[in-house]
């Protein structure tokens, strides 16, 4: 990404940063939101769930540049920050999650940069997630801006589940208690097993309609 150039502040130049990269939201969304429908309108079905977007905080940016050991400049930020734009797709089941992804990987204005299945290799905490970081031009008055996006795309389930963890850490400041820790992990398992018993029972359920049809 690059900046307008003469730009008199780090104000103007933040400001044109969180116009692309929401812009880049924007996007993403609007592309998701169509997929869906031509999949409801193709096989009478729906995918996803609901879809979040978040620009992460200045706050955060800086944190995580100090924490990398980076100086706090919105080149930087640009530069070393991946998820300065997320969008979380949730979706009903993890046949669901590969197949949304496979179907924006295959757009042609947006670029892979680079994938984590964390479903297929669980973090050790037992968190799991498909992450995909992407890139998605931006149409601006004087030029064209690819723009990176994290979609981080996972069942209702795992959403439950990754939303507690981050509850807890943040509540004891990233020191979770080893029995906590261990518990979320044996959750974690549990919700895997209910993500495979849901997915068989709605192959089921889905082989009986086209029987009957």
């Amino acid at each position: 990404m690059e900046l307008r150039s003469g730009r008199e502040s780090d104000v103007d130049n933040w400001k044109e940063v969180n116009l692309i990269y929401n812009s880049a939201l924007k996007q993403i969304s609007t592309k998701l939101q169509i997929l869906n429908d031509e999949f409801q309108h193709v096989h009478r079905y729906n995918p996803i769930e609901h879809i979040k977007s978040r620009m992460k905080t200045s706050e955060s940016i800086v944190k995580k540049l100090k924490r990398h050991g980076y100086e706090s400049t919105i080149e930087n930020m640009i530069q070393y920050v991946n998820d300065i734009a997320g969008i979380r797709v949730i979706c009903s089941f993890t046949s669901d999650i590969y197949q949304i992804a496979e179907m924006l990987g295959n757009q042609s204005d947006i670029k892979v940069i680079s994938i984590k299945d964390y479903i297929n290799n669980p973090k050790p905490s037992g968190y799991k997630s498909y992450h995909m970081l992407v890139t998605v031009p931006v149409y601006l008055s004087d030029r064209i801006v690819d723009t990176k996006v994290e979609i981080q795309i996972r069942t209702v389930a795992m959403d439950f589940w990754a939303s507690l963890e981050h509850k807890i850490n943040y509540k004891f400041e990233r020191n979770v208690p080893v029995h906590i820790k261990n518990e979320l992990i044996e959750c974690s398992k549990m919700i895997s097993e209910l993500d495979k018993r849901m997915l068989s029972l709605n192959e089921e359920v889905q082989a009986i309609g086209l029987e009957s049809e």
